[in-house]
């Protein structure tokens, strides 16, 4: 699969003061599983439909679960957002992508519920 998606050293360099740090047994190499959460997310896989080359599917998930509940994607999101001294420039996240079932417009008439 060539059309994988790979965070650079730049990006790392970036990323990186915001890890958690490592306790006990180390982690396993942070940019693939990163690159693999990323690329699951980014195409609306399922975390089992990762491709192997991201790693085992449950690392992927623990990961961004963990993570996700430690508040790690929180600051990370803002740490980046955060202006520069140097550097100015407006971040925006567009979050209009949503998807409903094909029914979805019809089950309010269907069980009776009219809009009001």
């Amino acid at each position: 699969m060539s059309d994988l998606y790979w965070l650079t050293d730049e990006q790392m360099a970036r990323l990186e003061p915001y890890f958690p740090k490592s306790h006990g047994k180390p982690r396993v190499d942070d940019r693939r599983v990163l690159s693999g959460i990323i690329f699951v997310n980014r195409n609306g896989l399922r975390w089992r439909d990762a491709p192997k080359d991201y790693g085992p599917h449950k690392t992927l998930y623990n990961r961004w679960k963990r993570w996700g509940d430690k508040g790690v994607f929180l600051r990370i999101m803002e740490g980046l957002a955060a202006p520069q001294a140097s550097e100015r420039k407006t971040v925006m996240i567009d979050a209009t992508y949503l998807k409903a079932h094909r029914t979805a417009s019809s089950l309010a008439v269907k069980k009776g519920m009219r809009a009001a």
